[in-house]
């Protein structure tokens, strides 16, 4: 059984949950599953991932995770109450192979019942996959690999910078994920200074998988997915304010916690321009993850000045496709400028020697409209209506990638 806690997930789809429970307890939403490398079948394995997911929804909450997510400050009592109560219900997800030797991956149902689906399903769908391909896998391989990028990460002027875990759904398998999260938190140090905490300067600052920040004693890491805010553009009252609307909602359920706003949801531009004096004080900081991570953190320094917000007391995370020298470069280049923050994933999590699986779940649909991501990067996007994907371009001022 690959997936055997219900914790076992992301921090942020506990976060976006709650705000479902709160605000959009109604809505229905459809999610697709994708696989971006040409040419991986998948369809062999069908069986093998209904029969894990069907294990998945046979899961429910223990006492003792439920008292984990009761501690933390911004989840309220209500919602882990609703969650001692929950389960996933498999006539929500269907698989299906392809004729191509691909497979489709639907998610349909109420966005409170469904939400939780996304992050295992990747999961299994990467274990599955990988056992079955890679019979003797190469750890020696992993741990060299991991080996070398502690080094970078420990080199002379580097004790300030902190990197998180945030590679749940493209792992290699849940052993191996467990095994390089013991080894970052013993070479790196959390920066807990408690008597028996790991020692080190504390460059590893958490971990978005929330089952293993309970079990190693780390922090949870997360705030909100680009699911949110696509919701949005069918939950709010007109498509052009549904970013503006989404931020509003946010903050009306946090009340200033978790206040990491995402950003490429509709490109840079159309970010900023909503990204206003208001929430530039609101919000603590802005994650990126998609486009040029260099030019991103530039502009979101010279908006905050123009704002009259001083960028030392914001906070930029970088997430996307990161690996350690390219996070190294871009704490080079933003050090002493704003408080940075760095989520690398796949490149930790599925970094064997082996391809990994570019695999992504979004949502499509909700009720029963049409919502889409429309990326600072090409083939980032996802959506199966192409008059509406115009239509949000349009709306939003985007122009068209090449």
């Amino acid at each position: 059984m690959i997936i055997t806690s219900l914790l076992d997930t992301d921090l942020y789809k506990f976060t976006m949950m709650q705000v479902v429970l709160h605000q959009f307890p109604g809505a229905q939403v459809e999610y697709k599953f994708k696989c971006r490398n040409p040419g991986v079948q998948l369809a062999p394995f069908v069986a093998e991932i209904r029969s894990e997911i069907r294990s998945l929804c046979s899961l429910h909450f223990q006492d003792d995770e439920l008292a984990y997510l009761r501690s933390l400050r911004f989840i309220k009592s209500d919602f882990v109450d609703f969650l001692g109560l929950f389960r996933l219900n498999e006539k929500y997800i269907t698989v299906t192979p392809q004729p191509s030797g691909e497979i489709d991956i639907t998610i349909r149902g109420p966005w409170l019942h469904t939400i939780l689906f996304e992050i295992p399903v990747l999961a299994i769908v990467n274990e599955v996959y990988f056992r079955n391909t890679q019979k003797v896998p190469d750890f020696p391989e992993g741990r060299r690999r991991l080996d070398d990028k502690m080094a970078l990460l420990q080199a002379e002027g580097l004790a300030d910078l902190k990197i998180a875990d945030y590679g749940t759904r493209r792992r290699f398998s849940r052993a191996w994920h467990e095994e390089l999260l013991r080894v970052l938190v013993a070479r790196l140090g959390t920066g807990d200074r408690r008597p028996g905490a790991p020692p080190g300067p504390g460059q590893f600052a958490g971990t978005s998988n929330v089952l293993y920040a309970m079990k190693l004693g780390v922090t949870p890491l997360g705030t909100m997915a680009h699911e949110y805010l696509q919701a949005c553009q069918a939950l709010g009252p007109r498509l052009r304010d549904s970013q503006v609307f989404g931020f509003e909602m946010w903050a009306k359920e946090y009340r200033g916690d978790l206040g990491i706003a995402l950003s490429d949801v509709y490109g840079m531009s159309a970010f900023l321009r909503d990204f206003d004096l208001y929430f530039c004080k609101l919000f603590d900081g802005a994650r990126h993850d998609s486009g040029d991570p260099f030019a991103w953190g530039e502009r979101l320094l010279d908006h905050y000045r123009k704002n009259r917000v001083d960028p030392l007391t914001k906070t930029l995370i970088f997430s996307d496709a990161l690996t350690v020298p390219r996070t190294i470069e871009l704490y080079q280049q933003f050090r002493g400028r704003c408080q940075l923050a760095f989520g690398i994933g796949t490149n930790l999590t599925n970094d064997l020697g082996y391809e990994p699986l570019q695999v992504v779940i979004k949502m499509t649909r909700c009720n029963d409209q049409p919502v889409a991501k429309v990326s600072d990067a090409p083939g980032k996007g996802m959506c199966d209506d192409e008059k509406y994907l115009a239509y949000l371009r349009q709306v939003f001022e985007i122009p068209s990638v090449p």
